[in-house]
């Protein structure tokens, strides 16, 4: 029993936890993108997708899951900045510009930076979203939520829609370099297998943020005027 705390508590574990962790939100990304997608459906459709999931008696302890999750990857992730920039001090990081080579990316040299953005704009979209005005619509004969206006409403403003659509790329950027970051922190093999991984990432990142992207510039130009 006393090895799993001390494991957790490592830089290994540590880095073991964001991986996980980066990649369960990752998997939900994907999920929530395809439901969200069915806006282009139209109301009922969306609305319908809406109150199914909403008044699914799971969904309390799915979100109290996904936002221990959440919580744990952003603690973990700033544990690990602040190990990493306490052991490699300022010498080191002229000597290694100096010196050639760098593996090192605009995207991973901002993870921090990306993924505090991502924190606040998760908050944002929340907020506005789960606790905004609250709408009824009917659908065949039945009282629902019309999640679909307030959105609707929501992306009528040229201002959220910027934020919104700025945000997601940040967002796009986080996960570009997190998904092969995540294998790499599990260990993937080869370096064969670690580049595939590398383009599955860049084309899973580049898919959701490209969704989360238009669909509030579709519902400002064309949702909102029909």
């Amino acid at each position: 029993m006393a090895t799993r705390p001390s494991f957790l508590s490592s830089s290994i574990g540590t880095k073991v936890l964001v991986a996980l962790t980066g990649l369960a939100l990752f998997a939900y990304l994907i999920l929530h993108l395809a439901g969200n997608a069915l806006v282009f459906l139209g109301p009922d459709t969306f609305n319908l997708y809406s109150d199914a999931l909403i008044s699914n008696p799971l969904i309390v302890p799915i979100e109290l899951g996904l936002l221990a999750i959440f919580l744990l990857h952003v603690y973990q992730a700033v544990r690990v900045t602040l190990a990493n920039r306490a052991a490699r001090p300022q010498r080191y990081a002229r000597t290694a510009r100096a010196g050639g080579a760098s593996r090192k990316s605009a995207a991973s040299s901002t993870m921090i930076w990306t993924g505090l953005i991502t924190l606040v704009f998760v908050v944002v979209h929340v907020w506005g979203f789960k606790f905004g005005p609250h709408y009824d619509a009917v659908v065949d004969g039945q009282v629902v939520r019309d999640l679909y206006r307030l959105e609707m409403e929501a992306f009528s403003n040229p201002w959220t829609v910027a934020f919104y659509a700025a945000a997601v790329l940040v967002v796009g950027g986080h996960l570009w370099h997190g998904f092969w970051s995540a294998f790499q922190s599990l260990g993937t093999g080869d370096d064969r297998t670690s580049r595939r991984l590398q383009r599955i990432g860049w084309a899973l990142a580049a898919l959701i943020a490209a969704g989360f992207f238009v669909i509030p510039i579709w519902a400002y130009f064309v949702g909102s005027r029909s």
